[in-house]
């Protein structure tokens, strides 16, 4: 699937660009939850990419966050979550990426992810088979593997039983690894443990926009995912990613 790939990187970059530009400014906001904010920016963000993406392939299927799905019936089905970190895009916190992976629709076979983070001008990308790069270099999880050595993102999600799940697991955690961090965005949390920066990443209650792509960079820079549904949300997923060595699979 090395054909969609550009297209995948001219949706996150465009995408990239129009938050970038946006970021600092007064926000419409659509919707304030507790926990959780959306953004006029987000819908604006998700119709660019979709528009990328149909124009080169109208056929194709797009699961989106803001917009559901949209296009064909085709064989190919992106996964789309325009402003990973949306709380932190609103408070000017400058943590955040476009999210963008793509799938075999019947089989869910992963063919593609590609994360980008305007910001620092950084962007992961992977196809099936391939090489996972961080612009354009090869890169690999950390060589980390004792806890002790290692640096982990925690995940809060957003429902009061996903708190207490996260608060109870981050005890057991926080007590054997040599740092937590807490992030706010779980593409970029997966991205930086594809490149060793993070040695694991854990969160009671996410989406698959979140990590479609995130996912398929972990696996292909050697490290290893759990994921099952959430018990704090139906249709929500529960994740642990790790570079595979740490063996924190032990304390969930």
């Amino acid at each position: 699937m090395n054909e969609l790939l550009p297209i995948a990187l001219e949706a996150a970059t465009k995408a990239g660009q129009l938050i970038k530009d946006n970021f600092g400014s007064v926000k419409t906001v659509n919707e304030m939850k507790r926990r959780d904010v959306k953004l006029e920016l987000d819908v604006r963000t998700q119709k660019l990419i979709s528009d990328i993406i149909l124009g080169h392939h109208p056929d194709h299927a797009i699961l989106g966050e803001e917009e559901g799905d949209l296009g064909g019936n085709g064989d190919v089905e992106w996964i789309v979550d325009p402003i990973d970190g949306t709380v932190n895009y609103f408070y000017g916190i400058p943590h955040f990426c476009v999210s963008i992976g793509a799938r075999v629709r019947e089989s869910k076979e992963p063919l593609l992810g590609v994360i980008h983070d305007p910001m620092q001008n950084e962007t992961w990308s992977v196809v099936k088979g391939g090489v996972p790069t961080l612009n354009g270099k090869p890169i690999t999880v950390s060589s980390r593997e004792q806890m002790s050595e290692a640096v982990v993102t925690i995940g809060f999600s957003k429902s009061k039983s996903a708190l207490d799940a996260g608060f109870d697991r981050y005890r057991r955690i926080s007590y054997e690894v040599f740092k937590t961090r807490m992030l706010g965005s779980a593409a970029l949390a997966l991205a930086y443990i594809a490149c060793g920066r993070l040695d694991a990443y854990v969160e009671e209650q996410i989406s698959l926009w979140d990590i479609a792509a995130g996912v398929m960079l972990v696996e292909a820079a050697g490290g290893k995912i759990i994921t099952h549904p959430s018990t704090a949300k139906p249709g929500t997923m529960f994740i642990c990613a790790w570079n595979g060595k740490v063996g924190i699979e032990s304390y969930l």
